[in-house]
């Protein structure tokens, strides 16, 4: 059977809110959409399979980390990321530039050489250039590929953010040079510039000049406000490509993806309801609620009485009290897989909603609630 060629169209508009089908050759994906997190091969405490079951049509993996351990040479010959770790859905990796600030020891930024950091396990050295990222993901055989950029920390400092944005326009140009042409797959690029809105709309100019098939926000969920954070959004989606997908890097909450939505954005990915799920914090239609709290023990009733998916209402909250009060592993993936579904079904009812042009009003209702 031919490969499908990587495609991405609009299908509904809700003022900026927005569904849309983006198109792989392993499958397609329903935006808006949540990726849930697969930083090493595996979304942590779940079978894949039960991911699928969640209604996830796309995984994020890591750069990064998988270059560390167990070494894309090694995955390579296991037949590429799907294979080594039996995953038919489609996968996002991203650059492993924000794990370079965030985790790695040491890290120096050389503009012709790339990130040159060592690692946060043990201390080796490591070099990241924009085109020995491509060669990685490459080797990993990802289906949405992420431009190598520097993700600074937080600042206020205008030209650190200027020389940083300026930085990852050029590797942007060699990420694309290094990818090549495969119209089976979609190179993304990743517009910067902190909370500047001057160097968010120059970002992204020149990222459109270089054409990519995607484009994300990076430079969020690094400390910002919710409030700085939809600020960003406002000042550039106007000038947003209209008929490609935007990605919005790290985030988050139920209430940061309804505020983004709102905004335009298409596609998300977060650690949050999968590491809430293994320390006992469970997302609900109602808002938050930590399982290990002690008004739960005597609580026979499930956390969401209306979801049959992967038989989740058949647990009470008394008994994922005790799990998790125990230390038992299967409070960690019952939570785990509660969290993602529930993301999941947020997705789904954001798309119900803008399709039918009732996402305004399903934002007012529950921006606060959740």
């Amino acid at each position: 059977m031919a490969l499908k060629n990587f495609k991405f169209n609009v299908i509904e508009k809700n003022n900026f809110a927005r569904t849309g089908v983006i198109e792989t050759h392993r499958g397609n994906i329903q935006t808006p959409a949540f990726m849930p997190v697969g930083t090493q091969a595996t979304v942590k405490a779940c079978l894949i399979d039960d991911i699928i079951k969640t209604g996830s049509e796309i995984i994020l993996s890591n750069t990064y980390h998988l270059m560390i351990r167990p070494g894309v040479d090694r995955i390579i010959s296991a037949g590429g990321l799907h294979k080594f770790m039996n995953c038919k859905l489609p996968i996002l990796t991203n650059s492993g530039g924000f794990q370079v600030m965030s985790l790695s020891k040491l890290n120096k930024i050389d503009r012709e050489k790339g990130a040159i950091f060592n690692s946060h396990v043990d201390g080796k050295k490591f070099i990241l250039s924009p085109e020995e990222s491509i060669r990685i993901q490459k080797g990993l055989d990802s289906d949405i590929v992420m431009i190598m950029d520097e993700c600074p920390k937080k600042t206020t400092d205008y030209n650190l953010i200027k020389k940083s944005m300026e930085l990852s326009i050029y590797w942007a140009e060699r990420s694309k040079t290094a990818f090549g042409i495969n119209p089976h797959k979609g190179l993304f690029g990743i517009v910067q510039g902190g909370l500047f809105k001057d160097l968010r709309i120059k970002s992204l100019n020149a990222l459109t000049k270089i054409n990519f098939e995607g484009y994300a926000i990076g430079g969020l969920a690094v400390g910002e406000t919710q409030k700085e954070m939809f600020k960003v959004l406002d000042d550039i989606k106007d000038v947003m490509p209209v008929n490609k997908p935007r990605y919005l890097m790290g985030v988050g909450t139920p209430t940061d993806i309804l505020g983004a939505v709102k905004r335009g954005v298409d596609m998300f990915d977060c650690v949050m309801p999968t590491r809430s799920g293994r320390t006992g914090l469970a997302f609900t239609w109602k808002g938050r609620l930590n399982i290990k709290n002690n008004k739960y023990k005597n609580d026979n009733t499930p956390l969401d009485s209306n979801c049959s998916n992967l038989s989740l209402n058949k647990y009470s909250k008394n008994y994922l009290n005790h799990l998790f009060n125990t230390n038992e592993i299967l409070g960690s993936t019952l939570l785990t897989l509660h969290n993602v579904n529930f993301y999941q079904e947020l997705m789904s009812s954001i798309r119900k909603n803008i399709n039918k042009g009732t996402f305004n009003k399903f934002h007012d209702e529950y921006i606060d609630k959740l």
